[in-house]
């Protein structure tokens, strides 16, 4: 049975090692010049509300990168990714609403 494994394990790093190595390299490098993008785009002089909706974008491509390829969740299955998704999901609503709340509530009390 070892024999058997070891086998497997010889021709799966073989065939299936090399281009997932690739892969992995390919998705450092995009995530090395997103971040780079990012320092250089802190030094200019872009408005803060565009520039923060930039970050926040490179942020969310940067997590679905690392997630999906690094933590390997872009190969599981469906369900997997529904059950830590959909939390996620809704922690970004609730945020988004106490935000829209606290706004709301503090015009009513301050009237501006």
């Amino acid at each position: 049975m070892e024999t058997n494994q070891a086998a497997h394990d010889a021709a799966h790093s073989q065939t299936v090692g090399p281009a997932a190595r690739k892969r992995l390299w390919k998705v450092f490098w995009l995530l090395l010049a997103i971040t780079l993008v990012e320092v250089a785009l802190a030094f200019t002089h872009i408005n803060k509300d565009l520039l923060n909706t930039v970050f926040f974008a490179f942020t969310i491509v940067k997590a679905y990168y690392i997630v999906g390829y690094f933590m390997h969740l872009k190969t599981e299955r469906s369900e997997l990714a529904w059950i830590l998704l959909l939390p996620f999901v809704l922690l970004l609503y609730f945020i988004f609403m106490a935000l829209y709340e606290g706004t709301a509530f503090h015009h009513v009390l301050f009237g501006s």
